[in-house]
């Protein structure tokens, strides 16, 4: 039990400090560190979110349509790479396992990204084949949840992908084993160097170990920013083919 109006718990190499206060034998702890901001005042919320109360932006019966209209605001407004994502997946151990990729495609049948099949998401991706996606758009105050199954690109997607990207980027599929061990960048160097003047010449192929997945889409949930924590949560739903859509407590 915890005696006294409040007991204060500072670590000083983490520089954070725990604040123990005791209230009828109970005790609760707040945890704050220096480099966190402090919650929006009244102020801030009025400033920041003035424009966000147009509900016709969840307008739509198809979430794809939806996501593509938010996605080209993302591209007007964003700094840089309006279609990054976090793709979420589990490993063999079940322990989550999250990164940030880019967005290549979107269609009818979901979200499409490329990578290394013999990465660390490939080989979850293999053995678990869902997935789940978060778009954060920062300067619109939106994102976007997705979860799904997730099926291979075709090996004709994957080519055509491959060869619209720059010469280099292609080299380094060919010369990054990823996901694995290395020793110094020294090295990775020194195996694009080797690749370079392998392919010197000629035109740079897709790898065999280099491809494409698509997330197919069961649910897509539509979050938006909205004073005092009050946010508007719109998800879709697909139930025997149908979008089925709900608006869910922030």
């Amino acid at each position: 039990m915890v005696k006294g109006a409040l007991t204060v718990i500072t670590f000083d190499e983490a520089r954070f400090s725990i604040w123990v206060k005791a209230s009828k034998g109970s005790i609760s702890l707040a945890m704050s560190h220096a480099a966190i901001p402090p919650s929006p005042s009244r102020a801030d919320y009025e400033a920041q979110l003035v424009r966000n109360s147009d509900d016709s932006i969840f307008d739509g019966a198809d979430p794809m349509a939806v996501f593509a209209d938010w996605l080209k605001e993302a591209v007007q407004s964003e700094p840089n790479d309006a279609n990054a994502m976090t793709l979420a997946t589990v490993d063999a151990n079940g322990m989550p396992d999250a990164r940030i990729v880019l967005l290549k495609d979107i269609d009818a049948r979901g979200f499409t990204f490329y990578s290394n099949v013999e990465s660390a998401k490939g080989q979850e991706l293999a053995a678990h084949p869902q997935a789940a996606l978060v778009f954060h758009w920062k300067s619109l105050r939106r994102q976007v949840r997705v979860r799904g199954v997730v099926e291979p690109v075709t090996a004709e997607e994957a080519d055509a992908y491959f060869a619209s990207r720059a010469r280099e980027s292609r080299i380094g599929a060919w010369a990054s084993s990823q996901s694995r061990g290395l020793d110094s960048r020294a090295t990775l160097e020194q195996r694009v160097a080797e690749e370079t003047a392998r392919f010197e010449g000629q035109d740079v192929p897709r790898p065999p170990h280099w491809s494409g997945w698509r997330v197919v889409p069961v649910a897509i949930e539509f979050w938006r920013d909205r004073k005092f924590r009050l946010h508007d949560r719109m998800r879709f739903v697909r139930e025997g083919g149908v979008w089925v859509t709900e608006r869910l407590y922030p």
